[in-house]
């Protein structure tokens, strides 16, 4: 590697390294959140697009994470879920205060196999996997009384807390990269960016004016 006086061979940060993939690079700089960050390292701002293009945003966990892509889980029948059936473009936007740095990664999104699905639904809380069921996630309910009734309803349908099967409408989505962008805050907006373009399955590196 390539590093003089505190600076990567592109003559940013060190911080931004010389890496060749930037998945190695986001699992260090996310290393690195998991020990500064305060809350929910892993949230990340999840935009969609309807078929037409109206966008939407909204917060998401990261639950998964390897050189296929970024997993997070949610209702198929909720807002992100219609659009990313209908329109499988998305991006993802970190940001860690406690760093001052952020990653935006924009791609195609397609749903994880259900064994991974399965997986992870038995990982979590009793009441999270009864939730799932009780939520018709971004539909309109009359007040939230409606919602606990169904809660209840639910835990009554499912006694025995390791016998849960998961919702058929509930699963994950992997982002497959194509770019990938690292972002350093600078004083007097002299920001350092490093972006990575998937071109034809080989990552290219560019870094970008503030």
């Amino acid at each position: 590697m390539n590093q003089k006086n505190g600076q990567n061979s592109l003559g940013l940060d060190v911080c931004f390294e010389d890496s060749a993939n930037p998945i190695d690079l986001f699992k260090k700089w996310f290393a690195a959140a998991e020990k500064s960050e305060i809350n929910d390292p892993n949230a990340f701002s999840l935009g969609t697009a309807t078929s037409d293009g109206r966008p939407s945003v909204r917060m998401v966990l990261l639950k998964g994470l390897s050189n296929d892509g970024f997993v997070f889980y949610s209702n198929f029948n909720s807002r992100k879920g219609n659009d990313l059936k209908k329109n499988p473009k998305a991006s993802m936007c970190f940001y860690w205060e406690s760093l001052k740095r952020q990653v935006c990664i924009a791609g195609e999104v397609s749903v994880i196999d259900s064994k991974e699905a399965d997986e992870y639904y038995n990982s979590r809380p009793y009441e999270s996997r009864i939730g799932a069921w009780a939520s018709s996630q971004s539909d309109v309910m009359k007040n939230r009384d409606e919602f606990i009734k169904k809660i209840k309803e639910f835990k009554i349908k499912y006694p025995d807390k390791n016998k849960v099967p998961r919702p058929p409408y509930w699963s994950g989505w992997r982002l497959k990269p194509e770019q990938i962008e690292f972002w350093l805050k600078i004083e007097n907006r002299i920001h350092q960016r490093l972006n990575y373009r998937n071109d034809n399955g080989k990552w290219n590196k560019e870094i970008l004016y503030p």
